[in-house]
C-alpha cells in the first residue's frame, strides 16, 4: 500500500481534489492537508511521518514542508506537481492534470 500526502495552502480545492481521486485506486492511500495554519486540514509531522510520497501543488509549498520538516524527510519522496492555484475542487480540467502528473511519482 502507498500513502500519498497532497499538500496545498488551505486544503480547500486542489489537495482534497487529489486526495478524492487517488483515494479510490487500489493499493493506494491518499490524505491531504494545507501549509497554512488556517487550512482545512493542517499538515503535522504526523502526516509527514505517515506518508510514502509528499506531492506538493507548487514549489513554494516544498520549500516550506522541507523547511519545517527536514529531519522527518529522510526517506521520503517530495515533489512539487507545479500547478497553480485557480481551480475549483473536482474541476474537470484540475483532475485531468492531477492524473497526466501524479503516476510518475507512485509507480
Amino acid at each position: 500500500m502507498r500513502r500519498i500526502l497532497f499538500i496545498c495552502s488551505e486544503n480547500r480545492l486542489r489537495s482534497p481534489t487529489a486526495e478524492a481521486i487517488f483515494s479510490e485506486m487500489e493499493g493506494i492511500e491518499a490524505l491531504s492537508a494545507g501549509t497554512n495554519k488556517d487550512a482545512e486540514t493542517p499538515l503535522t509531522g504526523d502526516l509527514i511521518e505517515w506518508a510514502d510520497v509528499i506531492l506538493v501543488m507548487e514549489s513554494s509549498h516544498r520549500q516550506k514542508v522541507a523547511k519545517k520538516y527536514q529531519p522527518l524527510l529522510k526517506d521520503k519522496k517530495l515533489a512539487s506537481l507545479a500547478i497553480p492555484d485557480h481551480y475549483e475542487f473536482m474541476d474537470p480540467e484540475l483532475v485531468r492534470v492531477l492524473k497526466a502528473k501524479v503516476p510518475r511519482y507512485i509507480e
